[in-house]
């Protein structure tokens, strides 16, 4: 099983989980006609194929890996089925504060509480590197989030009223976003625990059960600006369209890996690890500016707010990336 034991190492694995976890949307543009509830489909057979791909090689090969997922004690498979149900219902719950809210709401409300709720809560269960530039980084971070948000709130133009359903679904969204990864921790500490590539599969399986009677039930009641979709769509829709669901759930998976791998080597805990890993956010407004072009007949006024979004993520990525050498 492949450890990276230099910081240099786990600090390149966590920016690509970042980059991975930021990234993996792409792929639903890439298919404008095919809805999300079929999309997440293949997205979520693409994490737990992907789960297995990764075990398999860079996890020891097929005796390594297949035993240590017998191995593992029937608590700790538990916490990380748990840890892939809360994190697929507060994705879920995500794409709904942000049609019923907002992106200009949706996201400095449920990421940046996501953010503060998981830092804090893995700190707690594993302390590790500097608190001070950690906390600092993941302020600047937070702050980033709220300029976002800012930018896009310019660029609408008919703005939403936000209804008090649309914050509890923020609300609701980032608080189980925030404890997702300290079920997988915990999975991961202990006699018979999880290693990070064998917690994979069994986090997947968690997504897959929650994701079962979820998106079933967003298919037959979509949300507001949605259309009702039946599964037999599904069936119909193009091979490309398939594929790029599958390589959005590896993407997603590779994201995962490498986050969890990070979280256990010396230099960093999984603090760290998450709160680098959430700055995925930010890789996402990255693609929808210089990709997408989401700016480009956006009002000056909100033009002129990515370049200091920009600047402070860049500022709370660097606090963190030096929390684990700086004592």
């Amino acid at each position: 099983m492949y450890q990276p034991e230099s910081y240099a190492v786990q600090l390149a694995f966590m920016l690509l989980s970042m980059l991975c976890w930021g990234s993996w949307a792409n792929m639903l543009k890439l298919a404008p006609a095919w809805p999300f509830q079929l999309f997440y489909w293949d997205y979520v057979l693409g994490i737990l194929l992907a789960s297995f791909g990764w075990g398999l090689t860079l996890g020891g090969g097929p005796h390594i890996f297949f035993s240590a997922l017998g191995a593992a004690s029937v608590p700790h498979i538990l916490l990380a089925i748990a840890g892939g149900v809360i994190f697929n219902a507060a994705n879920l719950l995500l794409v709904a504060a942000i049609e019923v809210a907002g992106l200009a709401v949706a996201f400095p409300l449920a990421i940046g509480l996501a953010l503060v709720i998981g830092v804090l809560l893995n700190y707690v269960l594993s302390p590790a590197g500097n608190p001070w530039l950690l906390f600092i980084g993941v302020g600047l971070i937070v702050l980033a989030l709220v300029v976002d948000a800012m930018a896009f709130h310019k660029r609408e133009v008919h703005r939403q009223r936000v209804s008090s359903a649309g914050i509890g679904l923020c609300l609701l969204s980032g608080v189980l976003m925030g404890l997702f990864y300290p079920f997988v921790e915990k999975s991961l500490q202990g006699q018979r625990a999880l290693g990070p590539y064998s917690v994979v599969p069994y986090f997947a399986l968690g997504v897959m059960l929650c994701a079962l009677p979820a998106n079933f039930w967003l298919m037959r009641r979509p949300l507001a600006r949605q259309t009702r979709v039946d599964f037999s769509q599904y069936f119909s829709g193009r091979s490309l369209w398939h594929l790029w669901g599958l390589i959005g759930g590896g993407i997603w998976c590779a994201g995962a890996v490498l986050n969890f791998v990070s979280s256990r080597g010396e230099f960093v805990g999984p603090a760290i690890a998450y709160a680098l890993g959430q700055g995925a956010t930010m890789v996402s407004a990255a693609w929808g500016v210089f990709l997408w072009h989401e700016f480009k007949e956006a009002p000056q006024a909100a033009r002129r707010l990515i370049p200091f979004m920009f600047l402070l993520f860049i500022a709370g990525l660097g606090a963190i990336a030096f929390a684990p050498v700086v004592r």
